[in-house]
C-alpha cells in the first residue's frame, strides 16, 4: 500500500490511466528520479506542481469512466482537434488543466459544438 499522499495519488495515475513515472515526469516537466523519489516519501512536489498532479489525477480518474487505463493514457498523449490541436498532458503541464477538464466534461456529456 502507497505510503503517502502523493504516493497514493500516483497510483491512481498508474492504475487507471495506465501512465508510468516517466510519462507522469513528462507531463509535469520534472525528471523521473524525482517521480520515484515522491512516490518513496523522500520529497514532495512544489506548490505549482503538487497543484498539477492532484490536476492530472482528477482527469484521469474522470476518464477511467469512459475508457480502459491504456486508452486515457492514449487520449492524454494525443493531439486533440477540441483542444486546437494540442495534447492534454501538454495543458496540464502548462497549468491549462481546466481546458482539458472541460473538454472531458463535453466528451462524458457527448457534446461535442
Amino acid at each position: 500500500m502507497p505510503a503517502n499522499a502523493v504516493s497514493r495519488r500516483l497510483e491512481v495515475i498508474k492504475t487507471k490511466g495506465a501512465l508510468r513515472s516517466v510519462d507522469v515526469a513528462q507531463v509535469l516537466s520534472v525528471e523521473p528520479a524525482t517521480v520515484s523519489r515522491w512516490n518513496l516519501g523522500k520529497a514532495f512536489p512544489h506548490p505549482g506542481t503538487q497543484k498539477q498532479l492532484l490536476d492530472l489525477e482528477f482527469i484521469v480518474d474522470k476518464l477511467s469512466d469512459m475508457y480502459s487505463p491504456q486508452e486515457a493514457r492514449m487520449w492524454l498523449f494525443s493531439r486533440q482537434r477540441l483542444l486546437r490541436d494540442r495534447t492534454p498532458a501538454q495543458l496540464i503541464g502548462q497549468g491549462h488543466a481546466d481546458e482539458v477538464l472541460a473538454l472531458v466534461n463535453r466528451l462524458r456529456d457527448g457534446v461535442f459544438t
